[in-house]
């Protein structure tokens, strides 16, 4: 036999037995801006991921292990030295790193109750609890010399940071409705940003500090109105429909930029500055299917990024804009798992 023939049909047969290669196990047709997948944690639920602005390390919130609820962990990016920085009390949520590296910024109840809180109401539907016992913290990045920024008394939480390294933006409903609000990297000088009724929430600043992104929900008939309200009294939000929202860093020209009717979350800029990838459940049959899309900043040009038929969110890119960090039931080993998966972001022509 011909050693080309031979060397081709040798691996004919190899691709015939191997389908799809270990670098696309986890990745779904269509999914032509995302290639070599890899799955950073392999069980419990993991969420929330975001880069260090080195984009060397994660920092992420996991449910593992003999953790009832939800603790803050940090890792390096190809899933190595997971370790736990909050104080496995309490739940504790919407980790973030400072500039510099060297601290880290995460919300917690533990310094109410070591136990963690209840689990929402759901004989009201699907809704969010917005805990009044969360605050905001920052800790040396091994969680060491933990330090309270705020305390309202109320929900306060949802904290990310400026670029510029100036400013911490975060939700709270310390004046009744979730609206958003900024403070210095110390906790000083805390200052509502938002006015519109309706919540506010899961905000990210653009990479050169001059934008906000965030999610809102804007209720509107009197049936709508009535039904936040009550919610909102019982610290709840419901979150099944809300759009992408972008403001000026000071909270002036707020612009909605989807209208898509559906529960879109967890918007995050492109290091460009004119895109935005978040989650949502549009295109949805059920309203439980949620994948990634992207959209310019003015709204148009919406393009679907990933095509899970469970569950992908909170997404965020490298500050180099070469990978994209994701949560995402996909492949999982256990039903009720979400994962973190790390992707190299491919810029179509």
């Amino acid at each position: 036999m011909n050693k080309t023939i031979f060397l081709f049909l040798l691996l004919f047969g190899i691709q015939n037995l191997f389908p799809q290669s270990l670098s696309e196990q986890f990745k779904f047709d269509g999914e032509k801006n995302l290639k070599n997948i890899r799955m950073l944690t392999e069980v419990g639920e993991n969420a929330e991921a975001y880069f260090s602005f080195d984009g060397k390390k994660l920092i992420f919130q996991s449910t593992v292990d003999s953790l009832n609820c939800d603790q803050i962990f940090t890792m390096n990016i190809d899933g190595t030295d997971k370790r736990m920085v909050s104080t496995g009390k309490g739940r504790a949520t919407c980790a973030y790193f400072y500039p510099d590296g060297k601290k880290i910024l995460y919300d917690s109840t533990h310094h109410f109750d070591e136990n963690c809180p209840p689990s929402p109401d759901r004989s009201r539907g699907y809704v969010w609890k917005l805990y009044d016992s969360y605050d905001i913290f920052m800790a040396d990045n091994d969680g060491k010399n933990l330090v309270q920024l705020t305390n309202s008394g109320k929900y306060d939480a949802e904290a990310t940071i400026s670029p510029k390294g100036d400013k911490i933006i975060f939700t709270s409903t310390r004046d009744n409705d979730p609206e958003l609000y900024v403070m210095n990297l110390d906790g000083s000088d805390q200052t509502r940003l938002t006015f519109e009724k309706g919540y506010d929430g899961g905000a990210f600043f653009s990479y050169d500090g001059k934008k906000i992104v965030f999610r809102a929900s804007r209720p509107k008939t009197n049936d709508q109105l009535a039904d936040y309200d009550d919610l909102v009294k019982h610290g709840l939000v419901r979150p099944t429909a809300l759009e992408i929202f972008v403001m000026d860093a000071d909270g002036k020209n707020m612009k909605q930029v989807t209208n898509l009717g559906k529960a879109s979350f967890a918007p995050f800029f492109h290091p460009d500055g004119k895109r935005i990838i978040f989650s949502s459940n549009y295109g949805s049959e059920n309203g439980r299917d949620f994948n990634l899309f992207i959209i310019n900043i003015d709204g148009t040009g919406l393009k679907q990024i990933t095509f899970n038929p469970t569950f992908d969110g909170f997404p965020m890119f490298s500050p180099d804009g070469k990978y994209l960090v994701f949560g995402s039931n996909r492949f999982n080993k256990n039903p009720n798992d979400t994962n973190i998966f790390i992707a190299e972001w491919v810029e179509e022509e």
